[in-house]
């Protein structure tokens, strides 16, 4: 059972709850990509890096992807090689940072465009519990 330490607003996030948010999913997604290109038989060509809330991706000729916060928007921006710029907003009902013009989740775009280009299978997403329990939106009563 979980139970929320605040209250969702549709859209309305504070500046706290967004950088809980977005350094939580940043860093968690920097850690399975990283994991997941070690892996990788040209795993030397490429490069992961986080500093001040911007994700690069660097796979070499294949191209770069970069994930960053935009705090005066409240929303992450991803620029890919493959879709282009994106500005993913937080839907608190899915618990994921959606792109609101075709509803794309980020961590299943990067998913999808990094297992397309690496030809392997990436897992990049995780159960959203343990995303808002590791934001410190919910608790567990267990």
């Amino acid at each position: 059972m979980f139970k929320l330490l605040f209250t969702p607003k549709r859209h309305i996030l504070t500046l706290q709850q967004y950088n809980r948010l977005a350094d939580t999913f940043l860093d968690t997604l920097h850690e399975r990509v990283e994991g997941a290109l070690e892996t990788h038989k040209d795993a030397n060509k490429f490069d992961t890096s986080l500093a001040m809330g911007v994700l690069t991706i660097n796979l070499d000729k294949l191209g770069t992807f970069v994930v960053n916060k935009q705090p005066p928007n409240l929303q992450i921006w991803l620029s890919s090689p493959i879709s282009g710029p994106k500005r993913f907003d937080y839907d608190e009902s899915m618990g994921k940072w959606t792109y609101k013009h075709d509803n794309s989740k980020l961590d299943d775009l990067l998913e999808r465009e990094l297992s397309g280009l690496l030809n392997t299978r990436i897992k990049l997403h995780w159960p959203i519990p343990v995303y808002l329990l590791a934001c410190g939106i919910i608790t567990s009563s267990l």
